[in-house]
């Protein structure tokens, strides 16, 4: 693909220099739909990103489009606050009928703020209060947000240098397999928790994602999940499993921790829970858990009325019929199979690849090659971010809507892309 130098003026002369995913993708990108992104010189990408897995269900998909253009077009409520309002009733019940009735889950559902961090912000809060502690334990390599209380428990050394100031009362244990399998799962974790000395406030919480997907797509086994699930049950602590990445179906199921037949007291759920990329978040817990005072937590967006119609609509369309779990895991296969052959053609670099669902990784043992690959891929039209410590690992996030033909045409790309800069 050809691409002229794209007028990037305004952007760099007065946009701030946070701004990341730009610098990777120099284009000014124009429209998009389902799998596709366009940028304003015609060049087309196919998108293996996904907003950062916010558009599990694609760019515009035309069923949720329809349902928000009625909403919009009839007036319907944009901004409510925590009001009781038509748009939130509907998703309330959608949610319960398609969701967490017939997994039986009896969570309470809490609209904590319209992003990721905020929904961590309230578990932690919630976990500090019910337990009247304020230590929480989270993993290695985790990632929970960007705000004080979410950069706590995350891992990553250059977000958390970020806040400026001590990040405190959280304490990170080793995630599954961080030791390569060399010491026995939660002896350290045990050992602390039991000795006086150790110098570990009782914690009130333990925050776990099944999958770290910022922390380089390092996959928790199912039996790893339980053993948590069991530790916190025996020391007193609540298990909060940060969703929202891997859940809304990442990873197969709704939610990632469904495989491992655990139970979380909280959960946090975003990114795609409104189906179009509309900024919203959910906080669940077990009712006995719901010690809140009104108006404890709240938020000026917590009550994104247009996000409610778009996740109604897609939990009626897509999760009503338990087709969508099985499409995911059939395309997952797909990925794991070119990702084995791509590994068997460079076992001279190292290359390793795990995952689960349509969420997978490619490692090197020279770091700095995903950065090349995820370059190379964008020259030739393939939308891929890295992710890891040190951004060494190639990160596929394939809309769950995606084609086995489109599917197929992108983990070509990326073959090539490998191809050309071994």
């Amino acid at each position: 693909m050809t691409i002229t130098q794209p007028d990037l003026s305004v952007f760099e002369t007065l946009e701030s220099e946070v701004r990341s995913y730009c610098r990777s993708w120099p284009t000014v990108f124009d429209r998009a739909q389902g799998s596709r992104m366009y940028d304003e010189d015609g060049h087309t990408y196919l998108d293996f990103f996904a907003g950062a897995g916010s558009l599990n269900y694609g760019h515009n998909n035309p069923v949720l489009k329809r349902a928000l253009i009625d909403y919009i077009e009839r007036d319907g409520v944009t901004h409510g606050l925590d009001m009781s309002t038509t748009a939130k009733r509907a998703f309330l019940e959608s949610f319960q009928r398609t969701i967490l009735r017939p997994r039986d889950l009896p969570y309470k559902v809490m609209f904590p703020g319209p992003t990721g961090t905020n929904a961590v912000e309230s578990a932690l809060k919630l976990a500090r209060k019910v337990k009247g502690r304020e230590s929480i334990v989270s993993f290695t390599n985790a990632f929970h947000g960007m705000s004080l209380g979410s950069l706590a428990v995350t891992g990553n050394a250059f977000k958390r240098a970020g806040a400026g100031i001590p990040l405190v009362h959280g304490t990170p244990m080793p995630f599954d397999n961080y030791l390569d399998g060399r010491v026995p799962d939660f002896l350290w974790f045990e050992r602390l928790l039991e000795d006086q000395g150790s110098g570990l406030n009782q914690p009130a919480a333990v925050i776990v994602e099944t999958v770290q997907g910022e922390g380089g797509i390092n996959v928790a086994r199912a039996q790893w999940l339980r053993e948590l699930a069991d530790l916190c049950k025996r020391r007193d602590m609540l298990l909060i499993v940060d969703d929202i990445q891997m859940g809304c179906g990442r990873t197969g199921a709704f939610f990632s921790f469904e495989e491992a037949g655990i139970i979380p007291d909280i959960v946090t759920v975003s990114k795609s829970i409104s189906g179009y990329g509309l900024p919203m978040a959910l906080t669940l817990f077990k009712p006995e858990l719901d010690v809140w005072e009104p108006g404890e937590h709240n938020g000026t967006f917590r009550g994104n009325n247009p996000a409610f119609v778009t996740a109604a609509a897609t939990l009626d369309t897509y999760w009503a019929d338990g087709q969508m779990e099985k499409q995911t895991l059939a395309r997952g296969e797909q990925v794991e199979e070119a990702l084995r052959a791509i590994c068997d053609e460079h076992t001279r670099l190292g290359a390793e690849y795990r995952g689960r669902g349509l969420v997978w990784g490619l490692e090197f043992t020279e770091k700095s090659r995903a950065s090349a690959i995820a370059r190379r891929a964008f020259e030739l039209g393939l939308l891929i971010e890295t992710s890891g410590p040190e951004s060494e690992v190639v990160k596929l996030l394939p809309a769950l809507t995606i084609t086995p033909e489109e599917l197929d045409e992108g983990l070509r790309t990326l073959a090539r892309a490998v191809r050309e800069t071994a």
